[in-house]
């Protein structure tokens, strides 16, 4: 199975949680389709993108279980992407991790992912 992630912000996940449904960040909405990531591209998306913001949170998603609504396009550095042309479900969680920055706000990630 090939997994694709998803970085959030606590109170993101948390409105996930609730409405069982995420339809975007305001990135997501801006650009039309939900930013994911491989787990070659994850930490330097998050220390890119989410360093210095708190507390994060990675759920991990079966690139296969999203079909022809999941793209990879050309981004960073000319790198793949993948992009969900769509929403995400909490049923289709397979793992979620919460990750505290380290004291100069970066992220360190656990050897699973």
């Amino acid at each position: 199975m090939a997994l694709v992630y998803k970085i959030l912000l606590t109170g993101e996940w948390e409105q996930f949680e609730r409405d069982g449904v995420f339809r975007g960040a305001p990135i997501d909405h801006q650009d039309g389709y939900i930013h994911l990531s491989t787990g070659d591209q994850l930490r330097e998306t998050a220390n890119l993108h989410f360093k210095d913001k708190g507390v994060i949170v990675v759920a991990a998603f079966d690139a296969e279980g999203f079909g022809e609504s999941l793209k990879y396009e050309p981004s960073r550095k000319g790198d793949l992407f993948p992009h969900q042309y769509g929403v995400l479900t909490q049923s289709q969680v397979k793992a979620v991790w919460h990750l505290k920055p380290a004291a100069d706000g970066t992220y360190e990630f656990p050897d699973e992912i």
